[in-house]
């Protein structure tokens, strides 16, 4: 998820990168330096390199590549990007991904935000998706945190946007793992689909993106409403939060309500069939 402000600094050398975090900034490094090492173990070049780590700066590789957002995604583009997302669902032994601590934006975390910054949206627009969304979530919430069989324990980047996906005319490599941890599958999705630079300055097709994962029925559920929390965490922010709606277009708000009542009005994927 993109936080209000940036948590860390970035110094670019030919071959290397320093990411530098801030004192306060609630275990990013740990979770950063957890990632790149368990990646280089079980995915090698997916991920930078970890090279090393003190005083609270992460030392990686260098990665090539330019990053997807703001360019034209063509079926080369999803191909690259759904094989790379695979890749790193399918890398760390589900019975390891389960040790690990929990992703940063779980369900309970962006559940909290939603209902601490509601009272916050003024924008034009906003005002019936948002109470929509809030009376789903009172009765969703529950199941949601449970994730019950289709929540297999995965590694999460927990970070959507599409700058944080490198591609090199190839293959697509990732960046930023400071909020990883342990997730699933249909809630590290939705996440990238619902994010706001896959529309926002991107046209992911998100239905094409998501026809390139094997998902079971259970997980197809899952994803819709993991889809229904993250369209309803963006309202908030992009709602509520200056910072937040600074960074995008006016109107962005609406916009966005927008895709949040589509989720809300669209049938189980079983009706759907």
């Amino acid at each position: 998820m993109t936080a209000q402000w940036t948590t860390h600094g970035v110094d670019l050398h030919p071959d290397a990168v320093h990411k530098r975090f801030r004192a306060d900034a609630h275990g990013e490094p740990e979770r950063e330096w957890r990632a790149l090492t368990l990646l280089d173990r079980y995915a090698p070049g997916l991920a930078a390199r970890p090279l090393g780590r003190a005083d609270g700066t992460v030392t990686m590789s260098r990665l090539p590549g330019t990053v997807l957002r703001g360019a034209v995604l063509t079926g080369r583009h999803l191909d690259a990007l759904a094989r790379a997302v695979r890749r790193l669902h399918g890398a760390v032994p589900a019975g390891e991904a389960a040790r690990l601590p929990g992703r940063r934006w779980d369900v309970r975390e962006s559940a909290d935000a939603v209902r601490a910054r509601a009272g916050a949206v003024r924008a034009p627009g906003t005002g019936r998706a948002l109470a929509a969304g809030l009376r789903w979530l009172d009765g969703a919430q529950e199941a949601l945190a449970a994730g019950g069989a289709a929540a297999v324990p995965v590694l999460g980047q927990a970070d959507g946007n599409l700058a944080n996906f490198l591609w090199d005319g190839a293959d697509v490599r990732l960046v930023d793992f400071e909020d990883s941890g342990r997730s699933d599958r249909s809630y590290e999705l939705a996440e990238m689909v619902e994010h706001v630079s896959a529309w926002v300055d991107t046209d992911l097709d998100a239905g094409a993106f998501l026809s390139r994962f094997p998902l079971s029925p259970a997980e197809e559920c899952r994803l819709l409403e993991c889809r229904r929390l993250f369209a309803l965490l963006w309202l908030v922010f992009l709602s509520g939060d200056p910072a937040t709606a600074a960074r995008n277009p006016p109107g962005t708000p609406a916009r966005q309500a927008v895709r949040l009542l589509a989720l809300l009005d669209a049938p189980p994927p079983s009706a759907a069939r």
